[in-house]
């Protein structure tokens, strides 16, 4: 009975190519996200927003800050199509609920970026490869209208890249003060503690390292509540399937496809001979503090932002978010993973050896 079980189990195990996109009605709204102070970009943007408006009748949403080049709010033919775009600003404007779907103008920076603006469910992004390396851009803006209309009538594949809940705890600890009888504050040395808590969304890595310090980073990485083993290097990369291509790969770990439910651990330049990165269950909880011996604090980034200092107390709590970002594909997710990995990374790029002939197998 067990192992009918089993291979019932196996046989219902979803292909990644069977993923659709599917729109519940039409969509109405559309977020363009574009990189920032980059002037090749400007006519794409303005070519695609004119096509969004005019032609398909979307409502478009922009970033202030991008109206604000300019070379656009200088403009006075794109100013009447400007006119028609809802602004908003990030960490001070929640669209999460006004956006049907994602387009982003740029390199994988900006399809990052697009994740950091939705901290619980993010709408579909469909990228345009118009930036450096390119790996989470699986489209070319040539023929960016016949691929948009196929978007909006819901013929594409989809690939639901997993992202991470980090919660960050700081312990914040202030003198203890009292007033005296004439109203001057007392300091008597003594401290007390207070706990503040921060929460991300991560879609590539979470990276803990030394900082400007010349010592060695001395982190202690617990698993489910059981410490597992102490970091002593530069330090550790916490990523997803997706991240796995970025720092991760360049630290030395194996790269994994984005619908493996998985979380990578890639220890950065450690001092052993034995501490290779691994790879867990996607459903654990991670937790990464300065170990109590460690001679120098540690600092820790989101996807390259939110840069900030962990001190003794700090704690790092790692998961699989509940919301993951669902990534429009060119072909499929097999075939866009694959000919990323051929045309971005170069894997396993290598002259042929030559044909062997019969007579050559004399010598």
């Amino acid at each position: 009975i067990v192992h009918l079980h089993i291979l019932v189990l196996f046989r219902h195990i979803q292909d990644p190519a069977s993923q659709r996109l599917t729109w519940n009605k039409p969509p109405t709204s559309v977020l363009v996200i574009k990189k920032i102070r980059d002037a090749s970009l400007l006519q794409p943007f303005k070519e695609l927003c004119v096509f969004l408006t005019e032609v398909k009748n979307l409502l478009v949403y922009v970033e202030k800050k991008v109206l604000e080049d300019p070379a656009i709010s200088g403009d006075e033919n794109f100013g009447a199509i400007t006119k028609k775009f809802c602004t908003f600003r990030e960490d001070l404007d929640d669209i999460s609920n006004r956006v049907d779907f994602i387009i982003c103008l740029g390199g994988d920076g900006t399809l990052l970026y697009a994740s950091s603006l939705f901290q619980e469910s993010v709408p579909p992004v469909m990228a345009f490869h118009l930036g450096s390396l390119g790996f989470l851009t699986p489209f070319k803006f040539d023929t960016y209208q016949s691929q948009l209309t196929q978007i909006i009538e819901g013929n594409a594949a989809i690939v639901l890249r997993s992202r991470l809940r980090v919660r960050v705890l700081k312990e914040n600890w202030e003198k203890k003060a009292r007033v005296d009888e004439k109203g001057i504050i007392l300091t008597n040395g003594d401290v007390e503690s207070s706990r503040k808590a921060m929460e991300y969304q991560v879609l590539n890595e979470v990276v803990v390292d030394r900082g400007p310090s010349s010592y060695l980073s001395n982190v202690d990485l617990f698993l489910d509540g059981h410490l597992i083993t102490t970091v002593q290097g530069d330090g550790v990369i916490v990523s997803t399937p997706t991240g796995s291509t970025a720092y991760a790969v360049a630290a030395g770990a194996s790269m994994i496809h984005p619908n493996v439910p998985a979380i990578m651990i890639t220890p950065i330049c450690p001092h052993s001979l034995s501490f290779r990165p691994i790879v867990v269950p996607a459903g654990v909880e991670l937790k990464i503090m300065l170990s109590r011996d460690a001679r120098n604090t540690a600092w820790v980034s989101f996807d390259g932002r939110k840069r900030q200092e962990i001190c003794h107390g700090d704690s790092i709590t790692i998961t699989t978010s509940c919301f993951p970002v669902p990534s429009i594909c060119f072909r499929d997710p097999v075939n866009d993973w694959f000919e990323s990995l051929a045309q971005c990374l170069h894997w396993n790029v290598r002259k042929k050896q030559n044909y062997l002939s019969s007579e050559d197998e004399d010598f």
